[in-house]
């Protein structure tokens, strides 16, 4: 899914990041965006037990 994004397209990410929401967001930024991505995984896994079993 994210095979084609590398490390200059992350880094230019961080730094938009970095000037719209500021030092001080991020991390709580982070953190959210760690959780949905846990909770999509998640969620994903179940349905695909639910279709194969």
């Amino acid at each position: 899914m994210f095979s084609s994004i590398g490390v200059p397209e992350l880094l230019i990410i961080l730094v938009i990041a970095l000037v719209i929401f500021g030092p001080a967001k991020l991390p709580e930024i982070g953190r959210a965006f760690g959780k949905t991505i846990k909770e999509f995984k998640k969620e994903a896994t179940e349905i695909q037990k639910e279709i194969s079993g």
